[in-house]
């Protein structure tokens, strides 16, 4: 995706306009700083320690094999040592190990991500099924101007956006961008900078982006909320652009970056603009993209008899 040569203007909350610096590429640190998750609980007994897989040292679930002397693997890696044994080259055939699978019934783990705050204890089997949607367990990094690997908790990944990848990073619940772009016709997929929103004691993501749908060239801005599905439903936005008389409004909830940047892009959930509407709202000749989106946060009220926020108080 192309973030070079594109400008973004901003104000946030009165503020005055400053220019947002932008970042090749090349200019992201090579060596990405991940937030270390604790390893599971490290095996206790030697019951666990049969459980432990010799090849990829995972747990092992059902089906688990064994060879003619009794070493066990995985299933995932039977199919990687061509039917041989890791341990004493034997032809492994398809023996299960029912003893060792009867064990594992029997007991309750916990939550890999304990560590991590999850206090949750599981039976053997349903333990590798929670794990994929426990609450607790680590984000994706947001940024979506080149790919991330790293992973972590939000405090983590709000120091991360900051340092590595140098995003504008504001506190207030409204905000007024200006986007800009020279020659925009000549731009078929392209990153702005990522802005990001800290209010609520919550972190919000404000994407903008171009790229074709369908045949068509638009323009797409839409916001992500920094924790979890249940916990952005608490939240609503609203987006608005305009210019020459007209305006497009958009209001929704702000998407988990539990979605990926593009799962939003690709759901269209969010302002869509047609380039040459886009052009209409900059003015001039339409040579040049100057285009002013708006928008605020605001937290549903769960009591009706609670006061609405006032926008610029609710940081």
């Amino acid at each position: 995706m192309d973030i070079d040569s594109i400008e973004c203007v901003s104000s946030v909350d009165g503020l005055e306009e400053e220019e947002i610096p932008h970042l090749d590429n090349h200019q992201f640190p090579t060596k990405q700083k991940n937030n270390v998750v604790p390893p599971a609980i490290a095996p206790a007994t030697s019951v666990h320690e049969l459980l432990e897989c010799p090849v990829c040292t995972n747990s092992m679930y059902p089906p688990i094999h064994q060879c003619h002397n009794g070493h066990t693997l995985c299933s995932t890696c039977k199919a990687r040592v061509h039917n041989r044994c890791p341990t004493c080259r034997q032809e492994l055939g398809d023996i299960r190990c029912l003893a060792l699978e009867k064990v594992a019934e029997s007991l309750e783990l916990p939550c890999k991500y304990y560590s991590l705050g999850c206090p949750e204890i599981f039976p053997y089997y349903s333990k590798l099924k929670h794990e994929t949607v426990c609450n607790f367990r680590p984000y994706n990094c947001p940024y979506a101007g080149s790919e991330c690997s790293v992973i972590g908790d939000i405090p983590f990944l709000v120091n991360h956006l900051k340092d590595d990848h140098k995003v504008d990073m504001h506190t207030g619940c409204t905000f007024n961008h200006r986007y800009v772009k020279s020659n925009p016709r000549e731009v078929e997929n392209a990153t702005w900078m990522l802005t990001v929103f800290h209010c609520f004691g919550q972190y919000f993501c404000l994407h903008f982006e171009a790229f074709q749908l369908g045949v068509a060239p638009v323009y797409m801005a839409f916001l992500r909320f920094m924790g979890d599905e249940n916990d952005a439903r608490n939240y609503s936005y609203s987006l608005e652009v305009g210019g020459n008389g007209r305006k497009l409004i958009w209001e929704g909830t702000p998407r988990s970056i539990r979605d990926s940047h593009r799962k939003v892009r690709d759901s269209h959930d969010g302002l869509i603009i047609q380039r040459n509407m886009a052009l209409f709202f900059s003015g001039g000749e339409r040579k040049e993209l100057k285009l002013r989106v708006t928008g605020r946060i605001w937290k549903e009220q769960q009591n009706p008899d609670v006061a609405p926020c006032i926008p610029n108080l609710c940081s």
